[in-house]
Parts: structure tokens; sequence; C-alpha cells
């Protein structure tokens, strides 16, 4: 690894006092204490337990896609077709089901068919120089126009039990499955992320990617490793989401790409590539996931979320540019 890449690495990992104070994660986390705050004063039943446990069934199977997609924007890389991949794994599964195979060897199949489908986006890109955000469009429409020919107006029901209690279930009659799942893997992302050799090749991708390149980094097989990955990511999250619903429709998780890639970028990783972190993230996810589930207990109709959720991201985007701009200001 070159000292250039190293150098810009090692002033991510050690920043200066007001350098930390402005990051993502604590305007993220700072964010995140007020919609709790606000939420338990104004809305009767908010600090509820069990309401605040069954919350986490509307972001779970989404921020699981979301965890792939920040390392692919890492290293200056996306992927629109995760919903479409969702779906046509939860076809896989219905198609499945149909023949008699168990809950097992459903879950099995739906996460192995979105491998599949990252590795056909993670060849197009690495092997034929494709930019990914025109492959992933393409697949996208290519992938859900299967499952539509595939389904037409019906859909897939009758699915196991035991998918079901993983799709809906709880453990100790408490806290989801989905959402233990989902903070299992986050651990795991922030260990590889953060933890590793591998991470840190990819932050000197996103940083520069021909420096990499001369590095010695395999820019390449990375990439296609994190396509896959996100792949089989958005099989696992049709595994729940198919068990929670308990059916596979065409319009299964329409339009979630935009949403996990809103959870990524309110988590502060740079569009830019070269920086981010799982933390923010998942205080994104969090934060998306509280506001939603008080604009709901609110009675506010769907239309209002987006737009509060959109007007959350542009200030969390715009605010960091604004602090850099002035410290930037200062110096001068």
């Amino acid at each position: 690894m070159s000292a250039v890449i190293r150098h810009r690495i090692e002033d991510r990992a050690a920043p200066s006092l007001g350098a930390a104070l402005r990051r993502w994660e604590a305007l993220l986390l700072g964010l995140l204490l007020l919609v709790f705050v606000v939420g338990g004063m104004r809305l009767s039943g908010f600090l509820d337990p069990y309401n605040l446990a069954d919350s986490t069934f509307n972001f779970s199977e989404k921020a699981l896609i979301a965890l792939p997609m920040a390392l692919l924007i890492i290293v200056r890389e996306i992927d629109i077709s995760v919903s479409g991949i969702l779906a046509v794994s939860s076809v896989a599964m219905g198609f499945a089901n149909q023949l008699g195979v168990p809950a097992p060897g459903l879950a099995l199949i739906g996460i192995a068919v979105g491998a599949l489908c990252g590795t056909l986006n993670g060849t197009l890109v690495t092997r034929f120089g494709i930019p990914s955000i025109v492959v992933t469009i393409g697949t996208m429409s290519l992938f859900r126009g299967i499952a539509q020919v595939v389904l037409g107006d019906q859909a897939y029901t009758g699915y196991p039990e035991a998918l079901g209690d993983w799709g809906q279930g709880y453990f100790f009659g408490v806290v989801p499955r989905s959402f233990v799942i989902l903070l299992v893997c986050a651990l795991l992302f922030a260990a590889v992320l953060h933890g590793s050799s591998f991470g840190r090749r990819l932050y000197a991708i996103g940083a520069n990617p021909v420096a990499a390149r001369f590095s010695g980094i395999a820019v390449d097989r990375h990439r296609f490793v994190l396509f896959v990955l996100t792949g089989a990511m958005a099989g696992l999250a049709a595994v729940l989401l198919t068990g929670r619903i308990g059916s596979t429709r065409p319009n299964i998780a329409l339009g979630w790409e935009l949403e996990a890639i809103t959870m990524v970028i309110l988590g502060g990783v740079s569009i830019a590539g070269g920086s981010g972190t799982i933390a923010g993230v998942m205080l994104a996810v969090l934060t998306l996931g509280l506001v939603t589930y008080g604009l709901g207990l609110a009675n506010v109709p769907g239309i209002i979320m987006t737009i509060v959720i959109g007007t959350l991201l542009l200030v969390t985007i715009t605010l960091p540019v604004l602090l850099r701009g002035g410290a930037g200001a200062r110096r001068h």
C-alpha cells in the first residue's frame, strides 16, 4: 500500500477533537436522542418497549441491504438492483416451496439466487468495465421483470411456518429475530471493515483506485466480492421479508433500493468513496426507523413521512459540508 494512501487512511483513523465533534456519527447520535426525547414527550406509547421492538420489523430487512451497500459506495460503486434481486430471490423461494422444499432449503435458495444475481452484476462491472450504475439499473429491470413474468397477477403463498417464525418471530418473546440478525450482521461487517486488512484495502480503493491498483491491491477482485455479497444479503433480506409477510408478489420490496441508499448516505458514507463507518449507517437506520415509527403513531400520511425523511437526508448531507467549509475558511 502506497504511503499516500496509508497517510490518508491514518488521517481518518486519528481525527482531531474538532473533527471528531463534526463527525457524522456525533450528528446522528444527537439527532437520534432528539427524536427519542421528543417522541417520548409528545406521543403516547412511543416509549413502550413492545412497540419499540415491533417497530424494528419496518426496517430490519432494508438495513441488511444497506450494510453491503455501504461497502460498495466506499469503493465508489453502487447497486441499484437490490430490490429486484430481493424480488427474484423471493420468487425462486416460492417456486421451490411449491415443489415441497422445506424451510431451510428455501432459505438457502433465496440466499444462493441473490448471490448469483450479484455475481452477474460483479462480472459485468469488473470484467467488461461497464459503470455499476448502468449495469444495475439494467439488471434491476431484468430481475423485476422476471418476477413479474413468473407471477403475473398471482402470488406465491403457503410458506412453511418455520420460515414465518424467522421473519416475524421473537427471541424470548420480546426481541424480533430479524432485528437480532441485523445486529449480528452489523457487528460482522464492522469487524471486517474496521478491523481487518480487507477493510483497509476497501478504504484504499475508495480513496484512490489507481494508486491502490499500483500498490498491489486486486481492485476488481474486491469489487466483485462486494457485488456478490450485496446480492447474498439481498437474498437474506428476501428470506426474512417473505417469511414475515407470508407471500411473494411482483411488487415485493418495490423502491427499497432508494431507501437502502438513503440509509447509507445519511449514515455518513461519502458518495465519492473512501470514507464511512458501519456505526454511522446503523445510527442512520435507527434514526430513520424511530422517525418513521413516531410519524406512524401520530397518524401522519405516508407522503409527509417521505418529505420528512428527504429533509433529514438533505440536512445531514449539507451540514458537514458547511462545517468543513467554515473550517477551511478559518485556516485561510
